[in-house]
């Protein structure tokens, strides 16, 4: 089914054009619908197999008699939550995870304000010499990093996970693409009614990147929420580590499966509120960082 729409272009005579916007039919639209339905239940079918398993303990794994939802138990879950030390490991990554966010948008909120706004001798140079990090695989300064930690004595503590985490060039890129797209006019006004560096980065910087600020929040959180090989290797004792570590621990110990999958559906409860939270900046966040520059 086609339609005619009507658009006037500006121009000497005015004149009125028309162009044929061709729109699905109903058996387009249907044939979309599906194809997005059948996506959904792919992407969704992981995590309901994950929480079903988990809520059979004791049962064998028959597939697909195994993932019908019912002869259901929260057993697991009160052996995960009382004999493992998760509620340990949860608190231990909700420290890492949590102040490395702050510390990481605050301190690419800075560096991106300056990049974008400020003008200073090599600003260009030192930018996308930062920005080459990105190219450096972790791995590559794992040991480096971990030397100086242990010369620091910040192995097995919480600063040791989150110090060398907070050096961030993805999250001082983007922001200092969503800053360069504010008007130069607001900071202008702002010095004019006598307002100094602080005032205007606290005051008018950081309100307005409040969506570019919750996307790398959600985005830094996950990235924290799901590290594995630092916490591996900075915390040495069981009582420092993290849920991701915590959870790979519980394979050497002959733990059920449906144990396993009831800790890592208490892993992701965080992960879901967190985006839960902030989504409705993420879409605004991301969509607004990629057109400026």
């Amino acid at each position: 089914m086609t339609t005619t729409t009507s658009i006037v272009l500006p121009g000497k005579a005015g004149r009125q054009r028309s162009f044929r916007a061709l729109e699905p039919t109903g058996f387009g639209v249907v044939l979309r619908w599906l194809w997005l339905g059948l996506a959904a239940v792919l992407s969704f079918f992981p995590f309901y197999a994950m929480v079903v398993l988990s809520l059979k303990p004791g049962a064998v794994v028959e597939l697909p008699g195994s993932l019908l939802p019912w002869n259901l138990s929260f057993d697991s879950y009160a052996q995960v939550l009382s004999g493992q030390n998760l509620l340990m490991w949860l608190l231990n990554t909700m420290i890492y995870a949590v102040v490395s966010v702050v510390a990481v948008l605050f301190f690419s909120a800075l560096a991106g304000y300056a990049f974008a706004k400020k003008r200073f001798a090599g600003k260009e140079v030192m930018f996308w010499s930062f920005l080459a990090m990105v190219m450096v695989p972790f791995h590559v300064t794992l040991i480096p990093t971990f030397i100086l930690m242990a010369n620091l004595g910040a192995v097995n503590t919480y600063w040791g996970l989150i110090l060398p985490t907070l050096a961030n060039a993805q999250a001082v890129f983007l922001m200092r693409q969503f800053i360069q797209g504010l008007p130069d006019e607001l900071f202008e006004a702002a010095r004019i009614d006598g307002a100094g560096e602080l005032r205007m980065f606290l005051g008018l910087v950081l309100p307005l990147c409040k969506p570019i600020l919750a996307t790398l929040g959600v985005f830094v959180f996950l990235w924290h929420w799901n590290d594995f090989l630092w916490p591996l290797i900075v915390a040495k004792s069981s009582s420092m580590w993290t849920l991701t570590v915590g959870i790979a621990s519980l394979q050497q110990q002959s733990v059920p499966l449906s144990v396993m999958l009831a800790g890592s559906v208490v892993a992701l409860v965080p992960i879901f509120f967190a985006y839960l939270i902030a989504q409705r900046y993420v879409q605004e966040g991301v969509t607004g960082t990629g057109i400026k520059g």
